[in-house]
C-alpha cells in the first residue's frame, strides 16, 4: 500500500540517492535487540545538534541571562520542543519517501520556486558557516592571542581537515562531533560547578513568564534565541543523513527506523537544550546576579568569567567550548551545502571545491569586517548571520510540514491530524516571530 501512495504522490522517479558515497553505508544488525539497534541508529541526532548550540546561539544566550536571569530558560526548552517536532518531521520524510528535502522540494515545485528556494538555502548556510568561521576566530584570539583577521583565515585550513574526515567514512565524523560535543558538555558543567547557581529561580525559569510578552526588550532576544535554535539546513541534513543506515526498506523496516532515529535525535536535542540553558545559566550566576547586566557578547563575558568566578580556568574552558562549537558547525554546514545543491540542481561537485566555495563565501565578509571593524564588526556580523537564518527558516518549516501532511506523498505514514495541526501552529508561531524579529532588526523602535 505505501508504495502505491508513494508512486502517485512524487511526480517522478528519484534519479540518485541522497549523499550516494554514504548512503545505506552504516550497517543496522536485524536480529539485535533494542540497544544495538540503537546504538546503531545513533548518530544523526548529534550531528543536527550541533545546529542547535552554535556561535550564533551563544550571543542570545549570553544576552538574556545578562539582562533577564534565568527568566527566558523557558524560551530555550519551548524552542527545543519545536525543534525535536520539527527535526522527527525531517527524519521520517527521509526515511518513508528515500528523498532528502532538497529533492523533495525538487520533486513537487516548479522550477522557479526551487531556484529561489535553493538561493535562500544557500545563504542560510552561508550564514552559519559564517558564525562558525567568527566563533572560531574568536575562539583563537581568545585561546592564544591570535588576531581575528589571522583567525578567520586559519579557518580556510579545516577544508582539507573535512575532507580528509569525510574519506575516512561516516561514522568517523559522527564520532568526532560526538567526541566536540561531549568537551563542550563538560566545559559547560564545569562553569555551572564553578557559578554556583540557585536551583529554584532556575526551575522558576523554566516556567513561561508573562513577562517575556509584555517586556519588549525580552521578548526580543526571546525570539532570537527562538530565531537562532531551528537551523533551516538541519532539516534539509536530518532528511539525508539518516538514510546513511541500511535498514530494510519495507514499511516494517521504515517503521523500526523512525522510531530508533527519533529516539537518537530527542536525545540528542535534549543534551542541546542542556549545553543552551548552561550558557543562559552561567550568564546569569556569573553577570546577572553580580549586577553586570550589560554583558552582551562573548568577548565581554570571557574577560568577565575570570574576575568573578575568580579563576582562569573559568574564561579558558569558555573558549574551548567555543572552539570546540565553532569546528562542529563547520563538519555539518559541509554536508548541508552538498545535499542542497545535488538535491535541488543535480550538480555535483567535487567535495573539496564545494566546501572551499561554501568556505570563501563566509571568509570573505568575516575577512573584510574584521579589518575594518574589528570585535565590535565581528559581533554585530554573528547577529546579522542569526537573523538571515531566521530570515530563511519558514521557507524550509513549511515544505516539510505540507510534505509530512500528505497521504499521498506518505502513505500510511503521513502525520496524524494532532501532528498536522500542532506542526501548523508551531510553523504560524516560527513565521510570525521571525517576522517580528526582522522588523525589529531592520526598523528598531529606539
Amino acid at each position: 500500500m505505501t508504495s502505491k501512495f508513494l508512486k502517485q504522490g512524487w511526480r517522478k522517479e528519484r534519479s540518485s540517492n541522497s549523499l550516494p558515497e554514504v548512503f545505506s553505508s552504516v550497517n543496522v544488525p536485524k536480529n539485535a535487540g533494542f540497544w544495538r539497534k540503537l546504538l546503531a541508529f545513533a548518530g544523526p541526532g548529534l550531528m543536527v545538534a550541533v545546529g542547535y548550540m552554535d556561535p550564533g546561539n551563544w550571543a542570545t544566550d549570553i544576552a538574556g541571562g545578562a539582562q533577564f536571569g534565568y527568566t527566558l530558560l523557558s524560551v530555550i526548552l519551548i524552542s527545543n520542543l519545536f525543534a525535536i517536532i520539527l527535526q522527527h518531521l525531517s527524519l521520517k520524510l527521509g526515511i518513508v519517501a528515500e528523498r532528502d528535502l532538497a529533492q523533495a522540494c525538487k520533486d513537487h515545485f516548479n522550477p522557479t520556486t526551487n531556484f529561489i528556494l535553493w538561493i535562500f538555502c544557500e545563504i542560510a548556510i552561508a550564514a552559519c558557516d559564517l558564525a562558525e568561521v567568527i566563533g572560531s576566530a574568536i575562539a583563537l584570539n581568545l585561546l592564544f592571542g591570535i588576531p581575528l583577521t589571522w583567525g578567520v583565515a586559519i579557518t580556510i585550513v579545516d577544508v582539507f581537515l573535512i575532507l580528509f574526515l569525510q574519506a575516512k567514512g561516516f561514522r568517523v565524523i559522527e564520532s568526532i562531533v560526538a567526541g566536540l560535543i561531549v568537551v563542550i558538555f563538560g566545559c559547560f558543567a564545569y562553569e555551572i560547578i564553578l557559578s554556583k547557581p540557585d536551583i529554584f529561580p532556575i526551575l522558576a525559569g523554566i516556567v513561561p513568564q508573562k513577562e517575556i510578552i509584555t517586556n519588549p526588550g525580552m521578548l526580543y532576544i526571546g525570539i532570537g534565541i527562538l530565531g537562532a535554535t531551528v537551523m533551516p539546513h538541519n532539516l534539509y541534513l536530518h532528511s539525508s543523513i539518516v538514510q546513511t543506515r541500511n535498514y530494510e526498506r519495507t514499511p516494517a523496516g521504515k517503521k523500526e527506523a523512525i522510531k530508533f532515529a527519533t529516539i537518537d535525535s530527542s536525545v540528542a536535542l535534549f543534551l542541546a537544550f542542556f549545553i543552551n540553558a548552561a550558557i543562559l545559566i552561567v550568564a546569569a550566576a556569573t553577570f546577572h546576579m553580580t549586577g553586570n547586566k550589560d554583558v552582551a557578547d562573548i568577548h565581554d563575558a570571557h574577560k568577565m568569567l575570570t574576575p568573578i568566578l575568580g579563576t582562569t580556568f573559568a574564561s579558558i574552558f569558555f573558549a574551548v567550548a567555543l572552539l570546540a562549537s565553532g569546528q562542529n558547525s563547520t563538519l555539518t554546514g559541509t554536508l548541508a551545502g552538498q545535499i542542497v545543491m545535488e538535491g535541488f540542481l543535480n550538480i555535483r561537485l567535487k567535495p573539496w571545491l564545494r566546501r572551499l566555495i561554501t568556505r570563501l563565501i563566509a571568509v570573505i565578509p568575516a575577512l573584510i569586517v574584521t579589518i575594518l571593524y574589528g570585535e565590535k564588526g565581528t559581533t554585530d556580523l554573528l547577529v546579522l548571520s542569526q537573523v538571515i537564518l531566521s530570515m530563511q527558516l519558514s521557507f524550509a518549516v513549511i515544505p516539510l510540514v505540507m510534505f509530512t501532511g500528505s497521504k499521498l506523498k506518505m502513505g500510511e505514514f503521513v502525520n496524524k491530524l494532532w501532528l498536522k495541526i500542532l506542526v501548523w501552529v508551531i510553523a504560524g508561531i516560527i513565521l510570525i516571530l521571525n517576522l517580528y524579529l526582522l522588523f525589529q532588526t531592520f526598523f528598531p523602535s529606539n
